[in-house]
């Protein structure tokens, strides 16, 4: 279909040295690589730009203001919320980032030791994971609508010595304290952290305990300004976590060296961002998408970054996105299809839209979960732009399938994220490894080595890292996803091949909540299934069998398994709705039929398995579906 971008897929995967090389000029490196792709651990391990050494924070600050654009804004802090707004110049963030620097090497930690950022949307986040980077620190960012409990999973894998946290979160309506969380996950993981920096904010008071805690401000004030130390291009960046079916959370490691290269190569080449622009992610610093396109890629490119701490709707209306977008000039959105549907149910018609002078904004990317075909030509129809949907995932760090805007614009396929990006060589793969024809679903999976930027491994887990990703195919990283290719190289992601759902662009163990309802004293056994959801693409549905014996009100029961889930994951797992059965329905072998009984939630028409222990289950858990709503 383009013959230019056939050409740039065929020189990014016969010559995939030669092509990373030349994309690597764009950064500044302490020494070069001494090769650039290094395969001595294949066929599982392979490592970008070995020997070479570099700084990130260097890339992303230092270099702008020592080439004269110390002046231009970096970031842009917008928080419809508290009704703020600020703006950041690259000079006085490398001021910030320096000090902050320093008041971790005050506190000994030294390069290669780890942080945990706990920290709601607000510029401190930033300069927080630039302050690690500076020194060579490796930062955990825990998104903060997780509970004590999963952040104690994460204190204990990665065994931090400092946590940067701020005393709240705001949401629309209410405060969310950090402090019970933080201290509920110190009781629960003791004897790791050392030191906890506390942003003092005006919603809400931390309580200082003294000996642990330091006060942002006071610290940085006080602190001695830390310099860039070099480190290797495949010294680890950050941990972020990601659900691992078994309930206990997966490190994906990101490393410096490719990491910078390949969203240097992304703000131009996909997002068609020029250095200067301003660039609006409208995530959160907590995911994937907040570490590269609210953080590291903008600056890396020298655009201007909007931090946006507030929703689509309700802060205070849908029309917030487009405020934003004409107040500060924003050429380029990135989000989730959730914010959009979000938006078009409280604004069907697009009135609001009309308010607003977007006369700067070129183009909305949309990736998280799969975005259905009405919420894509709604979008389009209302903002008269290209509306681009894109895939990737945490583990990879950057877009796997997208329209690259800034090489050449191919036909917009609804349903489709368009095609492999240059340097993914993606297939679509029977159970046996074979390639299938266009049209035929299967497992999507992506040929090895995969390009800069990908995850190496999983933190302290070179083994998981194997069982998790690259058992399933010989040569290949299995996505866990499924779909199917077109004539045309388009791909189509329709499913997860595993039980993590996707809840409004989050990705959540099933696993993990199951844990947790087995946990309560009355249940005898549990599942978890996603459910589909017009708003958030997919929610947590619920399954509990009591114990004999129990004479306790189903509502009862109810309500505790959702307190319970809300308590150990979080709101942010959106688990609302569970009910109680006889029993559930299972092959002989004692494999619970998941996926069957997703179909029949949904209303979609399902075989019934041939290995089901007892057909007649499956009427039962349809007449209990009915009765909260599903099922119809």
């Amino acid at each position: 279909m383009s013959e230019k971008l056939d050409q740039l897929q065929k020189h990014a995967l016969e010559k995939p040295e030669e092509y990373w090389a030349a994309a690597a000029e764009a950064i500044d490196w302490y020494k070069p690589a001494d090769k650039i792709l290094d395969d001595s651990g294949a066929p599982h391990f392979y490592r970008w730009f070995k020997g070479a050494s570099c700084n990130t924070c260097y890339n992303a600050v230092d270099r702008h203001v020592e080439a004269g654009f110390g002046e231009q804004t970096a970031i842009i802090y917008d928080s419809p919320i508290t009704g703020t707004q600020s703006k950041i110049s690259y000079a006085r963030l490398q001021s910030k980032v320096a000090r902050a620097a320093g008041v971790l090497k005050s506190l000994g930690v030294e390069k290669g030791d780890r942080v945990v950022i706990y920290m709601p949307m607000i510029p401190q986040a930033a300069i927080a994971m630039l302050a690690c980077a500076r020194i060579g620190a490796i930062h955990s960012v825990v998104f903060g609508g997780f509970a004590a409990h999963e952040l104690a999973t994460r204190l204990r894998d990665a065994t931090p010595k400092v946590i940067l946290t701020a005393s709240c979160g705001i949401e629309p309506g209410r405060v969310v304290e950090y402090q019970p969380m933080i201290e509920g996950a110190l009781a629960e993981a003791p004897d790791i952290i050392k030191n906890v920096v506390v942003f003092q904010r005006d919603q809400a008071t931390w309580n200082m305990k003294e000996g642990r805690d330091l006060d942002w401000h006071d610290s940085i004030h006080n602190a001695e300004p830390a310099d860039c130390v070099s480190v290797e291009a495949t010294d680890p960046l950050y941990i972020l976590y990601t659900s691992g079916t078994t309930g206990q959370p997966k490190g994906v490691v990101r490393d410096n060296g490719g990491h910078m290269v390949a969203l240097k190569w992304s703000m131009k080449n996909i997002y068609n961002v020029d250095p200067g622009e301003v660039y609006w992610a409208a995530s959160d610093v907590g995911w994937v998408v907040g570490h590269s396109y609210i953080v590291y890629a903008p600056l890396l490119h020298r655009a201007t970054t909007v931090m946006f701490e507030g929703k689509p709707v309700g802060t205070p209306d849908a029309g917030v996105f487009w405020r934003v977008i004409e107040e500060h000039n924003v050429t380029t959105l990135f989000t989730a299809p959730t914010a959009f549907r979000a938006i078009k149910k409280e604004d069907p018609n697009g009135e609001l839209v009309k308010k607003y002078n977007l006369s700067k904004f070129r183009s909305l990317f949309l990736a998280g979960e799969r975005c259905d075909p009405d919420t894509l030509h709604w979008a389009q129809d209302i903002l008269g732009v290209p509306v681009i949907d894109h895939w990737w995932q945490t583990e990879t760090g950057w877009p796997m399938a997208s329209n690259l805007l800034g090489v050449e614009q191919l036909p917009i396929k609804a349903g489709s994220p368009t095609r492999a990006v240059p340097g993914y060589d993606v297939h679509v793969l029977t159970p046996e490894g074979e390639t299938l024809a266009p049209g035929e679903m299967g497992s999507i999976a992506t040929k090895l080595p995969m390009p800069p930027g990908c995850l190496p491994t999983l933190w302290n887990a070179d083994q998981r890292y194997i069982d998790s990703y690259l058992s399933e195919y010989e040569g290949f990283y299995a996505t866990g996803d499924a779909g199917y290719m077109d004539e045309d190289g388009y791909i189509y992601v329709m499913s997860r091949t595993d039980d993590i759902i996707n809840v409004a662009g989050h990705r959540l163990s099933t696993g993990a909540m199951e844990e947790t309802l087995s946990e309560l004293d009355d249940v005898a056994e549990c599942a978890v299934i996603g459910v589909a959801d017009n708003l958030k693409g997919q929610l947590p549905l619920g399954f509990v069998v009591l114990k004999s014996g129990v004479d306790k009100a189903n509502d009862d029961v109810v309500k505790e398994a959702v307190s319970q889930v809300r308590t150990q994951i979080g709101p942010v797992a959106a688990f609302k709705h569970c009910v109680v059965v006889q029993r559930l329905p299972k092959t002989r072998s004692g494999k619970i039929l998941r996926a069957t009984m997703r179909k029949i939630a949904d209303s979609e028409e399902f075989k019934t398995p041939a290995t089901i222990d007892d057909p007649a289950i499956l009427d039962e858990i349809k007449i209990a579906l009915q009765g909260i709503g599903y099922a119809q």
